[in-house]
């Protein structure tokens, strides 16, 4: 029963070294799933998998979860930020409007006299 615990510890442990290697240096897995039927194409789907650390991934240029809204609060502020100033010249731009329409001073025309 003793011999097990130890065994376990060391497959822990080398799956544990086994982790940090990939997520150190980085593992790609890719795939392409392609339906067919008599040569046409009906369906494809490109699977790309990258499995690394944080800072792994940020040294090769990927760090799309900082301009994701869901993940980042910077990003979600700087969403609502430009949503806001597309608002206010929407408003702006109907404020005008609406001070054009008021200038325009309806054209009145002269009752027809009736003979």
């Amino acid at each position: 029963m003793a011999e097990q615990k130890i065994t376990h510890a060391m497959v822990a442990t080398n799956l544990a070294e086994i982790l940090e290697r990939v997520l150190d240096k980085g593992i790609v897995i890719a795939g392409d799933i392609k339906i067919q039927i008599a040569d046409i194409d009906l369906l494809t789907i490109k699977i790309r998998l990258l499995i690394a650390s944080v800072d792994k991934a940020m040294e090769m240029g990927i760090n799309w979860w900082q301009q994701d809204s869901y993940l980042s609060l910077k990003a979600k502020r700087a969403g609502l930020e430009e949503e806001n100033k597309q608002l206010k010249k929407r408003l702006e731009r109907n404020q005008e409007l609406k001070k054009r329409a008021e200038r325009a001073a309806p054209i009145e025309l002269s009752p027809r006299t009736q003979s």
